[in-house]
């Protein structure tokens, strides 16, 4: 029999208890990515008000380490601006959960990646120019990483 993964104890707590699940009607900004090789989809939602996410809200689709990173990435959002939730990197959210197993990395990555986007469509609604680039290789749904 396989032996299961080692995730932490934050890890299986985000994931048995998820924070923040859920959709906002009146979100401020939306991003869904996925990773077509594992079949995660991840959907952010971030609720903005003079550039600090007031809420973030998750709706997830995937093993329990995505659900895991895209709980800890909403909670690490809250109250933060703009500025400072694009520090956010994926490190930062494994480290936040205690680690992740090296074959789940991509998971803290599809993190990054949901909140960046979510982040993107609130400056498109907007009409204003996003501080920093769109993820390379023009992923569209994809994370543009090789696992």
């Amino acid at each position: 029999m396989e032996q299961p993964l080692p995730y932490s104890e934050k890890v299986m707590d985000h994931f048995t208890n998820p924070r923040n699940v859920g959709e906002l009607a009146d979100a401020s900004g939306v991003g869904t990515v996925g990773n077509p090789i594992c079949g995660d989809v991840m959907r952010m939602y971030l609720k903005i008000e003079n550039d600090i996410i007031t809420d973030a809200k998750f709706k997830t689709f995937g093993c329990g380490a995505a659900v895991a990173t895209s709980s800890m990435v909403t909670e690490m959002v809250k109250g933060k601006s703009i500025e400072e939730a694009l520090k956010i990197s994926n490190k930062a959210v494994a480290e936040a959960l205690g680690g992740l197993p090296p074959i789940k990395m991509h998971c803290s990555v599809l993190a990054e990646e949901a909140l960046r986007s979510a982040i993107m469509d609130y400056y498109k609604k907007q009409g204003k120019e996003p501080p920093f680039k769109a993820p390379e290789h023009g992923g569209h749904g994809q994370d543009g990483h090789n696992h």
